[in-house]
């Protein structure tokens, strides 16, 4: 599909609540920016260790990186020794992640893939899938969501793991939006702010030093319901982290992190369990 040269959301922008739009929002010019909004460094030390650690524990050396974007994640992972496969949906994010990774010395491999396919374009097995940077709310159809978890569950390895994040929807929902920009879009002098939130569409505005203003139409993902979805397409465990702390028992964080364990314990039963959860 063609990407059009300016974003077209038509004459209602709430309206549009549908999976496939996302191939309009990122369109080139906003790609262009986009590392302005998350600013490399900035980020690498906000998270700090914490995906390294992870990945680390489950004894993870393959990786999938289902949402590659500009390529920060796919990139740090390379520089930190793993075995990286870098998928998404855009044809415009693959590329600049593709020019990111030869700016920095990594021919990265890619590949185009819509994760309700993803075993189509994917055959290999990884030890972790990796969903970041809030990408799971670009599905507003239930249906949708359970078919890409299903298919991220496919391509790992028996004892493979998924790591998925999202926004703190709940806190925004239900107490209005406020954000630290600690860990996520913390770019010099850019905003990411809702201007529309339902429970079924929350609408970003990503505002640049140049004064250009960029959209993102999303789905509020409840943390719940993130934990219940990816109980029921067959994950055993999942540890829910926020903002890259063991616990989120201090203020409201800005970003959930969901660890889904696909292997089989047989000392609890397989029961699906949240240590890292108050």
């Amino acid at each position: 599909m063609p990407v059009a040269e300016r974003q077209d959301f038509g004459s209602d922008p709430t309206a549009v609540r549908e999976s496939d739009h996302y191939q309009q929002e990122y369109i080139s010019g906003f790609v262009d920016k986009w590392d302005e909004l998350i600013s490399w460094d900035d980020r690498a030390l906000g998270e700090g260790t914490f995906f390294l650690q992870k990945l680390r524990e489950h004894g993870v050396e393959r990786v999938l990186d289902v949402a590659t974007g500009t390529g920060f994640h796919s990139i740090r992972l390379i520089e930190e020794g793993f075995d990286v496969t870098s998928a998404d949906g855009s044809a415009e994010m693959l590329c600049k992640a593709f020019e990111n990774g030869r700016n920095r010395g990594h021919i990265l491999r890619t590949v185009r893939a819509d994760w309700r396919w993803l075993s189509r374009d994917v055959k290999e097995r990884f030890d972790a899938v990796v969903c970041l940077g809030n990408s799971f709310t670009h599905l507003f159809d239930e249906q949708d969501r359970r078919k890409a978890l299903a298919e991220f569950y496919a391509v790992l390895e028996h004892d493979g793991v998924l790591i998925l994040d999202q926004r703190n929807y709940d806190a925004i929902m239900d107490n209005g939006f406020s954000s630290k920009h600690t860990y996520y879009y913390c770019g010099e002098d850019v905003s990411a702010e809702p201007v529309h939130v339902d429970e079924g569409l929350a609408r970003f505005c990503y505002r640049f030093p140049d004064r250009s203003e960029y959209y993102l139409n999303m789905f509020p993902l409840r943390r719940e319901y993130v934990r219940r979805l990816t109980s029921e397409v067959g994950f055993r465990r999942t540890s829910t982290y926020g903002d890259f702390k063991e616990t989120h028992r201090i203020d409201d964080p800005d970003f959930f992190i969901h660890v889904a364990e696909k292997s089989y314990d047989s000392l609890d039963g397989g029961q699906n369990d949240n240590p890292a959860v108050s």
